[in-house]
């Protein structure tokens, strides 16, 4: 089953399965990434929208995720946000001019897209020389304990939801041509990161 068939099977119960981790983690974390954000932002892999609420009204925002099921959810949360606009779109494939963005955001995101490098790199060559990459995810941990344990914990992962939890998300930005601004380890150690990434002047896709 392909992860997009995977997320739409799961969409009807995504927000009740991840509640207890949204309210004591996710939920603070997005809010201090960002609530500060102006101007055009892209956001890659919106699933049900539990970004939203947290981009400033000034903000022109674009959602896009390919899993009609998730996108559904995330529309119910936009009605009424008149700067949010939400397609269906592949990240590995975004449909955007070069150098159009100011933001490009991704929460959870990196460790299910099949090819995160190359979609990265389209990331990149949507931003502005001016724009920022900021992502909150989770990856390998540095740890060889931690990380056994994921190992242990990733084909399940996998199974249900496509989620792959030993990439090297760090390695993977600094490969699609971004210079690394900060990484803030936000919990279990450095499993969970906080990300802020510029795009490497004079390099092209």
């Amino acid at each position: 089953m392909s992860v997009v068939s995977k997320y739409n099977r799961i969409s009807a119960v995504y927000d009740i399965i991840e509640l207890p981790v949204e309210l004591f983690l996710y939920g603070r974390w997005r809010e201090e990434a960002l609530s500060n954000l102006s101007g055009k932002v892209l956001e890659v892999g919106v699933g049900t929208g539990r970004n939203l609420k947290y981009y400033p009204a000034g903000c022109s925002v674009i959602g896009i995720d390919n899993s009609a099921g998730m996108l559904e959810k995330a529309r119910k949360k936009a009605r009424g946000m008149k700067n949010i606009t939400l397609n269906l779109m592949d990240a590995e494939h975004l449909e955007f001019l070069d150098n159009s963005f100011d933001y490009v955001v991704t929460t959870f995101v990196l460790c299910s897209i099949p090819d995160p490098v190359k979609a990265l790199k389209e990331m990149r060559r949507v931003l502005k020389p001016s724009g920022e990459l900021i992502a909150l995810e989770h990856m390998r941990s540095s740890s060889p304990f931690i990380a056994r344990i994921e190992d242990l914990i990733n084909p399940i992962m996998f199974f249900f939801i496509g989620d792959d939890m030993t990439r090297n998300t760090v390695g993977n930005i600094e490969k699609a041509g971004f210079v690394i601004k900060e990484t803030k380890n936000m919990a279990f150690r450095d499993v969970f990161k906080k990300i802020r990434a510029k795009p490497q002047r004079g390099l092209f896709p």
